[in-house]
């Protein structure tokens, strides 16, 4: 895998981008046609009004929400939540415990719910010391795969920076991608992998079609590389969607891990970029 200074690439890209802004030169003819929310963003005021929540996001524009849990609620409670308010649900993240436990009430949830996939969202650090750990993690995601693929709902992984520090010379995230079976899709996070300062476009084309979902983060261009809203950082959001089709982009969800203030506040932000973004 050819690894590359991201960071350097992606701050010069933004600079020359806004540049080109300026004199009309980048107005493509693609844009997103659906653009989601990771509800991670919101976990604070979904603990406290989960329905009144929901309809803030939904009045933002957004038109899919992934959840990160589901606060004490019913599947069916859900459903009719999503469905008063028009809202999709295409996927849900599910914790090591579940992946490694029972996955038939996750399943049973799903379905209720209406995903289509649910996604292993982060592994704690005990459980990845070693590439040994990595390995029977690998060998967790691909049952669960396949209990998935019993279930018709799909499985994916969701990546942060940490499978990008080599362990014994190798890259973990390129573990995972080679030894999973070809049921394991995964869900590309690219302030994460940015801030661990790899591309992704070169895992795009050696694994097309396997990176269905998205998670639309900037990175601001200080030192600590920290959560700022879509638009405003340094992430090259063109030039990764330009390569949608062989990556297999299927669902766009802002996140915003903290936020200065109001989160949907940062949310609105992010989604009047993305609609008006073309590529």
């Amino acid at each position: 895998m050819n690894r590359r200074n991201f960071l350097k690439t992606l701050t010069g890209g933004a600079l020359f981008l806004k540049t080109l802004e300026v004199t009309g030169q980048t107005r493509g003819k693609h844009k997103l046609s659906k653009i989601g929310l990771q509800l991670y963003t919101v976990r604070k005021a979904l603990a406290a009004d989960f329905a009144g929540t929901l309809e803030r996001v939904a009045a933002t524009g957004v038109k899919e929400v992934e959840f990160a849990g589901y606060f004490d609620r019913k599947p069916d409670e859900i459903a009719k939540i999503l469905k008063r308010l028009k809202l999709d649900s295409p996927s849900a993240h599910i914790d090591t415990k579940t992946l490694r436990g029972d996955l038939g009430p996750a399943l049973e949830a799903a379905r209720a719910i209406g995903h289509r996939r649910i996604v292993l969202g982060y592994v704690p650090e005990p459980e990845r010391k070693t590439l040994d750990d990595y390995k029977k993690l690998v060998e967790a995601i691909n049952k669960a795969a396949e209990a998935c693929r019993t279930a018709n709902l799909g499985f994916a992984y969701h990546n942060h920076d940490f499978e990008f520090r080599a362990i014994d010379g190798k890259v973990p995230y390129e573990l995972i991608l080679a030894e999973t079976s070809a049921a394991v899709e995964m869900e590309i996070d690219l302030y994460w992998i940015g801030k661990a300062g790899f591309d992704p476009l070169p895992y795009f084309e050696q694994y097309p079609g396997r990176f269905p979902l998205v998670h639309v983060k900037d990175m601001d261009a200080t030192p600590k590389k920290d959560f700022t809203e879509v638009g405003r950082g340094v992430i090259d959001f063109r030039k990764i969607f330009a390569e949608r089709k062989r990556a297999g982009f299927e669902h766009y969800y802002i996140e915003q891990d903290t936020t200065p203030g109001d989160p949907l506040a940062s949310i609105k932000i992010s989604f009047d970029y993305l609609k008006a973004l073309r590529f």
